[in-house]
């Protein structure tokens, strides 16, 4: 064990904190599957354990790696990210007659994978680099467009007909990481509006050309009607289902693997597993999983304050924030502060990219806390290094 424990490198707090959500999970999992009966049971639990070992091994493997090669990848995995983007879209996979090209399939091994959830990885890695390149320039707004804000609109374009939700997010947090990389103020408020401006466009144009992109401007209007609705029980099946958990949980809860609401709750290994921890260890554990999401975020903070480079610094926030944004989002929808948005719980919720992504995002996290004390030594024979010093 302790020779174990000697390879793990790293913020110790942050291993400690992922791997108590990670076991926890298969708690929730494992209940929420029971309505689906007792074979789903056991290839849903065995499929989530399987998914989160693969991960803890990516976080490991990720995190040996010296943050600063992530610069050179991150260019080198835009352009590959956005063409799978392009191809996912491209599918026109049609679910109920709604717009579900999120995933690609891939025949030979029987898996599919989210194009998107890697896509903010590599987005937020690619623009931390990008911020603290120029960090002691005067950055001028037309010479980031091609270099910085192309590839973020071709990437959030491609992703918005599909997935608002996740479109909106990464909009969020590349805002609030050019915000923290001393990207010029005054240009803020521009490009909010043209944010807007492009979601107008293309809300006019699905509405123009509903057979572009079937159902999904509906089903944006149909969620934000249904919230500000919510009296109206008929109108949010989901939600009135995940209050009615967080109700029947009260203070100390009904106990693990006694929900009831596990039953008739839509999504509740996923989207709404948060209402099904409410239910089961009450608002005690809903709030200690709620500090352990803040405390991660601290720890984040912590990481990149004390790394010595300013990308190691933008890099920590820029792969450690969504995550906890994410948490936040999942767990405002269950209580009824948020529309419904289809975030996962980080760690927590069931999946398969969206689990690995987290995983590699916190790996780039304990790799900055690993090298927090190292000055970055450029390496002229490394073509990562010299790719990212030539940008």
């Amino acid at each position: 064990m302790k020779n174990i424990l000697d390879k793990i490198k790293g913020d110790k707090i942050i291993w400690t904190i992922v791997s108590l959500l990670a076991i926890f999970s298969f708690l929730p999992v494992y209940s929420a599957s029971s309505n689906f009966g007792n074979g789903f049971i056991f290839s849903n639990m065995i499929k989530h354990v399987a998914i989160v070992f693969i991960g803890i091994i990516i976080m490991y493997a990720v995190h040996l790696i010296p943050y600063r090669y992530f610069k050179g990848l991150s260019i080198i995995a835009l352009p590959v990210i956005i063409l799978l983007l392009l191809f996912t879209a491209l599918q026109g996979n049609v679910i109920e007659g709604a717009n579900a090209s999120r995933w690609i399939k891939l025949p030979v091994v029987g898996l599919s994978f989210q194009p998107s959830s890697m896509a903010i990885v590599i987005l937020m890695v690619y623009t931390a680099f990008y911020l603290s390149k120029n960090y002691e320039k005067e950055i001028k707004f037309t010479d980031s467009i091609l270099p910085l804000w192309l590839p973020i609109t071709l990437v959030i374009l491609l992703i918005l007909p599909s997935n608002f939700s996740t479109a909106a997010m990464i909009f969020s947090m590349i805002i609030t990481l050019i915000f923290i990389g001393r990207y010029p103020v005054k240009y803020l408020f521009g490009i909010i509006f043209s944010g807007i401006l492009l979601l107008s466009f293309f809300i006019l144009i699905s509405k123009s050309y509903p057979d572009l992109m079937p159902n999904r401007v509906d089903t944006w209007t149909n969620r934000i009607e249904n919230y500000l609705g919510s009296d109206r029980a008929e109108s949010n099946y989901q939600i009135v289902r995940a209050k009615s958990a967080i109700a029947n949980g009260s203070i100390f809860g009904v106990g693990a693997g006694k929900s009831t609401m596990k039953n008739l709750l839509p999504q509740s290994t996923s989207d709404f597993i948060y209402a099904i921890i409410t239910e089961e260890y009450g608002t005690i554990g809903a709030i200690g999983i709620l500090l352990l999401y803040t405390w991660l975020l601290f720890r984040i903070i912590i990481v990149s304050y004390k790394s010595k480079t300013v990308f190691g610094q933008l890099l920590a926030l820029a792969v450690g924030l969504p995550i906890i944004f994410q948490a936040y989002i999942n767990m405002g929808v269950a209580v009824q502060l948020f529309p419904v948005t289809g975030q996962p719980l980080p760690l927590i919720s069931t999946g398969g990219t969206s689990i690995w992504m987290t995983f590699l995002a916190l790996g780039i996290v304990l790799s900055v806390s690993v090298n927090k004390d190292n000055k970055e030594i450029i390496d002229d024979n490394n073509p990562l290094n010299i790719l990212g010093e030539e940008l």
